[in-house]
C-alpha cells in the first residue's frame, strides 16, 4: 500500500521502489519472477523516465510488463485496475521507444478501502529536484554498509568450502 502512496501521491518513483524492494526482500527474496519484482521494474522505468534515460525506461517497463503479466492471480493486483495499469505501461512502453518526453499516470484503485488507506499515509514534503535526482541526494550510507555486509558473507562461504 506504501508504494501506492509514492507512486501516485507525489510520483517519488525512487522511494516506491525502494520500499518495494524492502517488501520483497521480506516476502520472497531472490525469487526473481516474483509479482513484486513487476511493480519495482514498473517504479524504476519510470524514475528513469523521468530523469531522460528513455533508453534504459523502455527496457525496465518491457521487463515490468512481462513481470506482471506473469502473474494474472495475484493478491498483490487486489484493488488495482489491473487492466488500466496494462494499458498505461503499454502506453509508456510505446512512448519510451518512440523517445518521447515523460508522463505520468496513476495506478488506479477500485477499492474504496485501499483507497482510504492510501491518501492516509503521510508523504514527507518533497521538491521537485529532489524527487527527480533522489539517488544521487541521498545518504548511501546504509546500502553502502549493506553491500560491504553482504560482500563479507560471501567471502567467508567462500573461505569455509
Amino acid at each position: 500500500m506504501l508504494f501506492l502512496s509514492y507512486f501516485n501521491r507525489n510520483k517519488d518513483y525512487f522511494e516506491c521502489h525502494e520500499v518495494l524492494e524492502e517488501h520483497w526482500k521480506d516476502v520472497a527474496k531472490g525469487v526473481r519472477d516474483h509479482e513484486l519484482v513487476g511493480f519495482i521494474q514498473l517504479a524504476t522505468g519510470m524514475y528513469h523516465w523521468r530523469r531522460q534515460n528513455i533508453v534504459g525506461a523502455h527496457r525496465i517497463l518491457v521487463k515490468a510488463n512481462h513481470h506482471l503479466h506473469a502473474h494474472p492471480t495475484s493478491a498483490y493486483y487486489e484493488g488495482i485496475d489491473m487492466q488500466q495499469l496494462f494499458d498505461d505501461l503499454q502506453f509508456a512502453i510505446s512512448e519510451t521507444k518512440d523517445q518521447k518526453p515523460f508522463t505520468t499516470f496513476p495506478i488506479i484503485i477500485k477499492d474504496d478501502e485501499l483507497k482510504r488507506l492510501v491518501e492516509a499515509v503521510p508523504l514527507p514534503e518533497l521538491s521537485t529536484d529532489f524527487i527527480h535526482n533522489k539517488h544521487r541526494l541521498r545518504d548511501r550510507q546504509e546500502v553502502i554498509q549493506e553491500r560491504l555486509d553482504s560482500l563479507s558473507e560471501r567471502q567467508q562461504r567462500r573461505a569455509s568450502k
